[in-house]
């Protein structure tokens, strides 16, 4: 079965008109994050959207409207579901805050390559979102805000660093999910593998924040 074949059967139940109220917005939503995935952020329209799931041109505006409209809507369930996988990924420190916390980043390249259409959405040019990602963003910053500071307090550091921190870690994990996703890191080679910079990384600005805070130093042995 086909990409659009799966989206009408999924969504629509395979009619082309007979859809039930929102089922085509979420058709459109998961035809956009399929385009996305393939072509980039800015490799679709509303009228290619609405050919993948077999509408007409004019069905999505019922929903949408315009296209930065349906991209804001891709980003703020990108951050939902993102926000869950960091969450769980944390499991409230267990069972160390600082294993927990790399396994937050493992987390994090883990939804950037398992979504890249949702990934590409959710850090698009938010100007051009209607939506207000900094809202949607700020919830799985939070989460990462929140285990920094219980990191930090376990080395001794004072928690008020751990906002500088948790950036910090966000900017390098974005960075490397992008080289990542752009193929100039890959798993197979050792020596270009994004889940290893990133753990050495991680654990390089922990001890530099537990150092700073007067903490005592961290293993910084990547795992």
């Amino acid at each position: 079965m086909s990409k659009k074949d799966f989206i009408k059967q999924s969504f629509l139940g395979g009619e082309r008109r007979g859809y039930h109220h929102g089922r085509l917005k979420d058709a459109l939503i998961e035809a956009a994050r399929s385009l996305i995935a393939q072509h980039g952020p800015s490799g679709f329209t509303l009228a290619e959207a609405a050919k993948l799931v077999g509408v007409t041109p004019a069905a999505p505006y019922r929903h949408f409207s315009d296209r930065d409209a349906l991209m804001g809507e891709l980003a703020k369930r990108g951050f939902e579901q993102f926000s869950i996988r960091l969450s769980a990924a944390w499991d409230a420190g267990r069972p160390d805050p600082l294993t927990a916390l790399r396994r937050m980043g493992t987390a994090y390249l883990g939804f950037a390559k398992e979504e890249p259409g949702l990934y590409s959405a959710m850090f698009s040019n938010a100007k051009n979102l209607n939506c207000d990602p900094g809202v949607e963003s700020q919830k799985s910053l939070d989460i990462l805000i929140g285990a920094s500071a219980v990191v930090l307090q376990s080395f001794g550091a004072p928690m008020s660093g751990a906002r500088t921190l948790a950036m910090d870690i966000w900017t390098l994990s974005h960075g490397a999910a992008m080289l990542m996703l752009g193929g100039h890191l890959d798993g197979s080679n050792p020596d270009c593998d994004p889940h290893s910079a990133l753990m050495r990384g991680v654990s390089a600005m922990v001890e530099g924040a537990v150092r700073a805070g007067g903490g005592r130093t961290p293993d910084r042995r990547p795992q």
